[in-house]
């Protein structure tokens, strides 16, 4: 592995160690997984982050997925810079929130009511509050690898900074709040089933990401999240979909947008909702939503909830992604997806791709079937993926720091952008080929 970071690079570092926990606001950009030296990013534009030594940088990171117009598009801009000159925060509702629950509606069409937070944490953990007031049940099942956010009873088993990390949970969650929820493999229906039987009666739902995006991508099995919305339904549970990483992303209407067929009762959408700025949402059923102060008793509030700046960055980004958006994501996620894939293949790097529509991530290693549960997933040999991070890093092309996150292209990731991807991954490959274990 090598570093080619500048002085620049490490001295910010330096400096952000001094002040923040880790240096870092969020875990995984401290590369932990991958080793080295973050890049401080200053500016971004289309397809391209720049850092604080001015190094232009292919991005396949995309601010983990809000930005599939390309950074700084000039609709979200202008929208933007014209609402934050009408005033940044009033604490009191505005027109342009309703207009972003109907474009959401509109999407979504088992969504009938949403209620606008300001992440993806909050959404996540407002539905699980609002699940359990309106069934009167204190149990949640997740799965192993699911990440829905950093609130408590979230944190057993989860995936992204802590499948990084190597962490099982987190220190400062109680044995009581941890008990609350209930584990189970991904994919496996005859352990929701197990459950079920067992503990039927105190199950308040399921919370479950629409394709798991975030121990790298694992999608449902074929009408898995369909059977299990049937079998949550059979015990009067319900389903909680989690859609902040998909939602709007991988279709027009989210994941479920590309596996129809059946209803959950409450939807979490963040990232691109807000066009990349602090804004998320949990939407579903109106019987269930009037369960919300204050129309109902299950209390939940933000001051910043349906930030004008956010709203205004959300409502354009929506209505710029429209088809011909999504065509060429899906068709810009196909060639790199494929060119990575046979770069790796050329060099004997044993890998699988994982898709979820335009999402997509790399296993390394040698492996029968594609990885169906985070245990399988986490089997990988994962030192191949650091080489292969800093190889394209010096290339100039930054990749998500963790073999277990999602990589996410734009709609401007013209063909000169697509050309330096491709460009860097001999090289790459090379590397991840060489790679031995740390």
């Amino acid at each position: 592995m090598t570093d080619t970071t500048t002085d620049v690079n490490a001295a910010q570092f330096a400096r952000a160690q001094r002040v923040i926990p880790g240096g870092v606001n969020s875990p995984v950009r401290a590369y932990g997984s991958v080793g080295g030296t973050p890049r401080f990013l200053v500016s971004a534009r289309g397809p391209y982050v720049t850092d604080a030594e001015g190094r232009e940088y292919v991005d396949l990171v995309a601010s983990w997925g809000p930005a599939i117009l390309g950074h700084a598009h000039p609709a979200v801009v202008e929208a933007v810079q014209q609402a934050a000159a009408r005033g940044l925060s009033f604490g009191a509702s505005t027109p342009a929130e309703t207009e972003l629950a109907e474009a959401v509606i509109g999407r979504v069409p088992f969504v009938e009511k949403l209620r606008l937070v300001s992440t993806g944490t909050e959404a996540t953990m407002s539905a699980i509050r609002l699940a359990r007031g309106f069934t009167g049940r204190p149990l949640l099942i997740k799965f192993a690898g699911h990440y829905h956010g950093h609130s408590d009873g979230l944190l057993a088993q989860a995936g992204s900074g802590l499948a990084t990390l190597a962490l099982p949970g987190s220190a400062g969650v109680t044995e009581a709040t941890a008990a609350q929820t209930i584990v189970l493999p991904y994919n496996d229906l005859d352990a929701v089933r197990a459950v079920f039987e067992a503990q039927g009666p105190d199950i308040a739902a399921v919370i479950t990401e629409a394709a798991a995006a975030n121990m790298g991508v694992v999608p449902p099995e074929p009408g898995f999240n369909a059977a299990l919305t049937e079998l949550a339904h059979e015990y009067g549970a319900l389903v909680i979909l989690d859609e902040v990483l998909t939602g709007f992303r991988v279709s027009e209407a989210g994941y479920w947008g590309l596996d129809r067929g059946y209803t959950p009762d409450l939807v979490t959408f963040g990232k691109v909702i807000g066009g990349g700025m602090p804004l998320a949402a949990l939407g579903g059923r109106a019987e269930i939503m009037d369960f919300l102060a204050p129309a109902g008793p299950v209390y939940q509030a933000g001051t910043l909830s349906g930030n004008p700046v956010a709203v205004a960055a959300g409502l354009a980004t929506l209505a710029h992604a429209d088809a011909s958006v999504y065509e060429r994501l899906d068709a810009v996620a196909g060639t790199v997806s494929t060119a990575v894939s046979e770069a790796l293949a050329a060099e004997g790097v044993a890998h699988r791709v994982q898709h979820a529509g335009n999402l997509f991530s790399f296993v390394f290693g040698d492996f029968a079937e594609a990885p169906k549960t985070y245990a399988e997933v986490q089997r990988q040999e994962a030192f191949r993926y650091r080489a292969f991070f800093h190889a394209m890093l010096d290339a100039g092309v930054s990749l998500p720091p963790s073999v277990f996150e999602a990589w996410f292209v734009t709609a401007a990731h013209d063909d000169a952008a697509v050309a330096r991807i491709l460009d860097a991954l001999p090289a790459a490959a090379r590397a991840a080929a060489s790679a031995t274990p740390a």
